[in-house]
C-alpha cells in the first residue's frame, strides 16, 4: 500500500474507526465514503496474498480489537486476504452486514455461527471445552442471511435464553463475592455490546469499570479478591488485556467463584443446532481443539458420529497448535495438527481455519509460511474457497451445498466438495460475481463451471 498524504491518512483513519461504531448508520456511512475514496484512487490496497482467516468473531459476540462486520470486510480488502469469514457466538446478527460489505468491496466473505452443544454419546469424555465432559464447541458456516426461517426461529431464541441465563448465574455468584463492587446485567453489561449478546469478556470489562468507580484503590481491591500481590496487580493493570484475562481465569473458569460445572440441559444438542443451520441452507461444521482430550483421542468415532448427524466440514485454529514455546508440546501438537488434516481429507471434510480474534494477542491472520503450516496451506486455501463457493451459489441462485440441485447433480460427497471449491476459485468476488452467476443461471454443474471458467479466461 502506498503512503497517503497526512490529511488523507488521518481522514481514512477516522473513517476506519467509524466502521466499528455501535451505530449501524455510522458504519454504513463510513464504508460508503471509504469505497468512494477507493473508486477515486485515494486509497490503495495491498496486493492479494494467499492467506485466509475464516474464523473471525465480530463485536456482535466479542472481537478483541473491536472489529464490526464492516470493519473486518475492510481489513480483508486493505490487506489483500483471499477469503475472510466471520463467526459469532449464538447469533447471526452480523451476517447481512458482513456479506453486503464484502460484496460492495469485492471481497470473498463467508459467515458462520458458533455455540456449545451437549453430545450424550461423549457425556463422560472431555472434548474441546476444557474440563467439561460432553460439552463441545460446534459451528455452522456458509450462512447467507441474518434472517432465520420460521421453522428454526425457536432454536435461535432458545440458544439466546440459555446464554442469558448462564451470564446471569455468573454475575449473581461473582457479585456475592466482590460486593460492594457489583454490576447489573442490564445497566452495566448490555451497553458494552451492539446488540445485546454479551460474553464472559464483556462481563469482565464491566467488573473492571465497576471497581474503578466503587473501590477507593482498585489495585488493593483486586489484590484482595484475586489473592495476588498488590505490586503484581498494579503491574498488570498497565496491560488491560493481561489484567482482564487474569480476572476471567481467576473468577470465571474452573476453581473460580463464578464457575459451576455446566449441566447438560444448559446447552442444545447437535440435532437441535443442525435444525437451525440446515434451515438456513448453511453447513454444519465440527470444531477441533488439539487432539489431546479423551474425546479428541477418539476423533474418528466423534467425527463419524457428527457426520451421521449432518456435519460436512471441520474447523481448526492452527496457531494454537504450532506457535508454542515448549518444544516438546509443540512437537506433539504439530503432529496432531497434521494428523487431523490428513483425517479430514480421508473423510472428505473441507477445512475452515482462522485465528478467532476474540482474545487479546490473537493474530489478524495465520502465518501460512512457517514450516509447520506450509504442508497444510493448500488444504486450508481449498477449504476457504469451498465455503465461499457454496456461499456465492446459494446467495445468487439458491444452489448451495444442500440444495435439491446439488443433491441431484452431485450425490457424491467428494465430488460435491470439489465442485464448490472450484466455484470458489473461479468466481469473481463481489457484486460482479453474483451477477455473473445469475446470468449463467441454473445449469448442470459441468456447464456452470465451464461458463465460469470461460468468463475467467476472457476477463484475464
Amino acid at each position: 500500500m502506498s503512503e497517503l498524504p497526512m490529511e488523507m491518512s488521518q481522514h481514512v483513519a477516522t473513517l476506519e474507526t467509524q466502521l466499528n461504531d455501535f451505530d449501524p448508520h455510522v458504519r454504513a456511512t463510513a464504508l460508503a465514503e471509504l469505497k468512494s475514496l477507493v473508486e477515486q484512487g485515494g486509497i490503495s490496497r495491498a496486493s492479494p496474498v494467499d492467506v485466509v482467516n475464516m474464523h473471525c468473531h465480530t463485536f456482535f459476540s466479542f472481537n478483541a480489537y473491536g472489529y464490526s462486520p464492516s470493519g473486518l470486510a475492510w481489513l480483508a480488502w486493505r490487506r489483500g486476504f483471499r477469503v475472510i469469514g466471520i463467526v459469532d457466538f449464538d447469533v447471526l446478527d452480523g451476517v447481512d452486514e458482513f456479506l453486503d460489505a464484502c460484496e460492495e468491496l469485492g471481497v470473498r466473505g463467508t459467515a458462520g455461527l458458533e455455540t456449545r452443544v451437549f453430545i450424550p454419546e461423549f457425556a463422560t469424555r472431555e472434548i474441546n471445552s476444557p474440563g467439561e465432559p460432553g460439552i463441545c464447541y460446534h459451528m455452522g458456516i456458509g450462512f447467507t442471511s441474518s434472517q432465520v426461517p420460521a421453522e428454526a426461529g425457536d432454536v435461535l431464541a432458545h440458544m439466546g435464553r440459555l446464554v442469558r441465563q448462564r451470564n446471569l448465574d455468573i454475575i449473581n455468584r461473582i457479585n456475592a463475592y466482590l460486593a460492594p463492587v457489583t454490576i447489573d446485567y442490564e445497566r452495566d453489561v448490555l451497553p458494552l455490546t451492539p446488540a445485546g449478546n454479551p460474553t464472559e469478556r464483556h462481563i469482565v470489562v464491566a467488573y473492571v469499570r465497576a471497581a474503578e468507580r466503587k473501590a477507593s484503590d482498585p489495585a488493593v481491591f483486586w489484590s484482595e479478591r484475586l489473592h495476588m500481590p498488590d505490586e503484581q496487580i498494579r503491574e498488570m493493570m498497565g496491560d488491560p488485556a493481561r489484567f482482564q484475562n487474569t480476572i476471567r481465569a481467576k473468577l470465571m473458569k474452573q476453581g473460580g467463584v463464578g464457575y459451576v460445572l455446566p449441566t447438560h440441559d444448559a446447552f442444545p444438542t447437535v440435532p437441535e443446532v443442525h435444525k437451525l443451520i440446515l434451515a438456513c441452507n448453511a453447513l454444519p461444521c465440527a470444531a477441533w481443539l488439539d487432539g489431546l482430550s479423551a474425546g479428541e483421542q477418539a476423533i474418528v468415532e466423534l467425527l463419524h458420529l457428527l457426520m451421521e448427524q449432518g456435519v460436512v466440514a471441520l474447523n481448526i485454529i492452527p496457531d494454537r497448535n504450532w506457535n508454542i514455546s515448549d518444544p516438546d508440546l509443540r512437537r506433539v501438537k504439530v503432529q496432531k495438527l497434521w494428523e487431523i488434516v490428513r483425517l479430514a481429507e480421508e473423510l472428505a471434510l473441507p477445512l475452515n481455519v482462522g485465528t478467532e480474534m476474540n482474545a487479546f494477542g490473537q493474530k489478524l491472520v495465520d502465518d501460512f509460511d512457517v514450516p509447520e503450516m506450509q504442508p497444510l496451506h493448500r488444504a486450508f486455501l481449498d477449504g476457504a474457497h469451498f465455503v465461499w463457493g457454496h456461499t456465492m451459489l446459494q446467495r445468487a441462485l439458491g444452489l448451495g451445498y444442500h440444495s435439491d440441485w446439488a443433491r441431484t447433480h452431485l450425490p457424491d460427497r467428494r465430488a460435491r466438495n470439489e465442485f464448490y471449491t472450484r466455484v470458489g476459485y473461479v468466481t469473481t468476488p463481489g457484486k460482479a460475481g453474483l451477477e455473473q452467476l445469475r446470468r449463467i443461471g441454473t445449469k448442470p454443474p459441468g456447464h456452470l463451471l465451464a461458463e465460469l471458467e470461460r468468463k475467467g479466461v476472457a476477463d484475464g
